[in-house]
């Protein structure tokens, strides 16, 4: 069991309050965000909300850990920045995985990462740092996720496949066996993906094509 500082304050924060609380051995000891972030309020699902400038002088790494649900805005690249900087404070940081997610023996995770009810997570995989996978999602054997990705849920990851940094795959798409999805690219909701990639592009429709423009513009 650890004693854990949830960063955040909204929907994303509430939802692992609620997971962390009725799903896990954890306790949860307060929220976090920065001090231009603080809101009037106190508090936050009833824990006090703390600046995140000075945490470590309240609750010291040496005895908190940090758990950062953030959401995929601007590609997930928030999500990645509030990482490191938690970690250069010397903070562990914490799974949530759902105890209904079936997840192979030996499967190979990193920290921050928040899998939620009902995914599948068949035998050889490795999934990076700072992974969201969302309600019943399916990622097939062999297959690779780097750090600071997020599926939607009911994502179809066929096997061999590979996910690079930052990609972000909406609900319901389905990716074909041995594809690999390059840095930061956008997988729309339910695309299907048959062929090659490129970085920080836009996939839409079945099968998918890339459309115009860079998944860096988006603040989804």
């Amino acid at each position: 069991m650890a004693k854990v500082i949830i960063f955040g304050v909204e929907d994303f924060a509430s939802l692992a309050h609620f997971y962390l609380k009725n799903d896990s051995p954890h306790e949860i000891v307060a929220f976090s965000v920065g001090e231009k972030f603080l809101p009037e309020a106190q508090k936050f699902e009833g824990l006090p909300i703390i600046s995140f400038e000075n945490i470590e002088e309240i609750f010291s790494p040496k005895d908190y850990c940090f758990f950062a649900p953030m959401s995929y805005r601007k590609m997930n690249r928030l999500r990645s920045q509030i990482y490191i900087e938690i970690k250069s404070k010397g903070y562990k940081m914490i799974n949530y995985i759902s105890s209904s997610a079936v997840i192979a023996k030996e499967t190979q995770i990193g920290d921050n990462c928040f899998i939620l009810e009902r995914v599948v997570i068949q035998p050889f995989i490795k999934i990076g740092n700072n992974v969201m996978i969302w309600s019943g999602s399916q990622v097939s054997h062999h297959s690779s996720i780097k750090d600071h990705v997020f599926l939607g849920a009911h994502v179809a990851l066929s096997g061999h496949c590979t996910v690079d940094s930052y990609a972000f795959l909406g609900i319901n798409s389905t990716i074909r066996e041995r594809m690999h999805l390059k840095e930061g690219v956008l997988i729309g909701m339910s695309a299907a993906i048959t062929g090659e990639t490129e970085p920080w592009c836009i996939y839409k429709g079945v099968p998918a094509k890339k459309s115009p423009g860079s998944s860096k513009d988006f603040d989804i």
